[in-house]
């Protein structure tokens, strides 16, 4: 996070002046709060996806990797400031300071690369669904995952070389800071390259992206899919045309309200990123046009918190809009033996009739992708065409058998 504290050079120092208790009480208690709901939460987030088979699909992936940055910017942001409002001045050294700004950045630009990244997926998964059964796949996610945090990683180093930390003579006292070694005006191009890339320029995407999106499902029918088109065509020619036909159109209904809600709830990441971290982008680029830069203390610990806030509320959002994240979440929380959410003795059935579905050319991963999407309360004969479901003679059986995904 740039340091908005360090845009005095060459300046007469006088008495220095320690923070008020109001400030302290106030800035240490909210970044608390913030950083431990945060960091619980995205812990969370992690634990569920890669422990619940039924939870590891391209978009959770993005989450995951949006996880771990907001897990970065809590621990590298969020908390060095709780000694900076005690103390007053950088006490974690010369390495520290170094590090902790790598980290900083890292996390901002990875999350914002996540964002991104699964706004992207939307639009393929949404608008162009023929092309979404080999581009929206878990492998290829998991792929641009690796390629996001290795462009991060590289072009984040930088901020080893230019952050340095620097003692402040004062009258009565002599405190270290950790400030960047070129001047404010040098730092300008840096940071505007850095707020363009990873600030404006995703936010436009995304806006453009979502747009589209939105006119397919809000104003559009959601587009057929293959495997949907080809089984109603074989169900007309049944003896149960009518039942499979209602049958047909309840599981298009229920796909388009699970694609709705999942893209809501992806929107409304997105417009809080925006907004959260609106505060502090425009006061750093308000700076860079001042003579004498506007550091408020309490102006700045308020786009401080906006950002942390950012971090944090990803987890809540999951669980407010998504039930399959809320019943994981639920689930990762209990104590004891867990049963299992899904019989295994139908598994290997339900296996081998995706892969007979898939001899087609068409991606498993997001076949996966599209049956998990529906949420696990779908009952398999709305989601499956007649030449998927299982049929037993058992009468008790009927009604009752779960998707097991392989």
């Amino acid at each position: 996070m740039e340091n908005v504290t360090s845009t005095t050079d060459n300046q007469t120092l006088g008495e220095w002046t320690d923070f008020s208790i109001e400030y302290k009480v106030v800035s240490i208690f909210f970044v608390i709060l913030i950083c431990g709901i945060g960091i619980v939460g995205n812990v969370m987030v992690i634990l569920v996806v890669l422990t619940t088979k039924h939870m590891r699909t391209p978009t959770n992936c993005y989450l995951v990797s949006l996880a771990v940055a907001d897990l970065m910017v809590l621990t590298a942001a969020g908390l060095p400031n709780i000694s900076e409002s005690l103390y007053g001045g950088w006490v974690y050294g010369y390495f520290g300071c170094r590090g902790i700004t790598y980290f900083q950045y890292l996390g901002i630009n990875a999350s914002s690369c996540s964002i991104t990244a699964f706004t992207i997926e939307r639009y393929i998964a949404i608008c162009h669904p023929i092309k979404a059964q080999f581009l929206c796949t878990l492998s290829r996610a998991k792929k641009i995952i690796v390629v996001v945090w290795a462009f991060t990683s590289l072009y984040c180093v930088m901020w080893f070389y230019l952050s340095d930390t620097k003692e402040l003579v004062y009258n009565n006292i002599t405190l270290v800071s950790c400030e960047y070694k070129v001047s404010r005006y040098r730092y300008l191009p840096i940071y505007f390259t850095d707020f363009a890339l990873f600030y404006v320029l995703p936010l436009m995407l995304a806006t453009v992206l979502y747009g589209l999106i939105a006119r397919i499902l809000f104003l559009n029918p959601l587009p057929a899919d293959p495997k949907e088109s080809s089984s109603k065509k074989w169900k007309k020619e049944s003896s149960q045309r009518n039942r499979t036909i209602s049958t047909n159109n309840s599981s298009c209904s229920s796909t388009a309200r699970s694609r709705r809600q999942v893209t809501k709830m992806l929107a409304v990441v997105v417009v809080l990123f925006a907004l959260l971290w609106m505060p502090y982008r425009t006061l750093v680029v308000v700076n860079s046009f001042l003579e004498k830069a506007y550091l408020d203390f309490w102006f700045v610990l308020f786009c401080r918190i906006c950002v942390y806030l950012n971090s944090a509320v990803n987890p809540i959002i999951y669980n407010a809009m998504s039930q399959k994240f809320r019943t994981s979440f639920k689930k990762l929380c209990r104590c004891g033996p867990q049963q299992m959410e899904k019989p295994a003795a139908y598994s290997v059935v339900l296996t081998y009739s995706v892969i007979k579905d898939m001899s087609n050319g068409e991606s498993p991963d997001h076949f996966t992708t599209e049956i998990d999407e529906l949420g696990t309360s779908t009952p398999a004969d709305r989601i499956l065409p007649s030449t998927m479901r299982m049929s037993f003679e058992d009468p008790s059986l009927s009604g009752r058998v779960a998707l097991s995904t392989p």
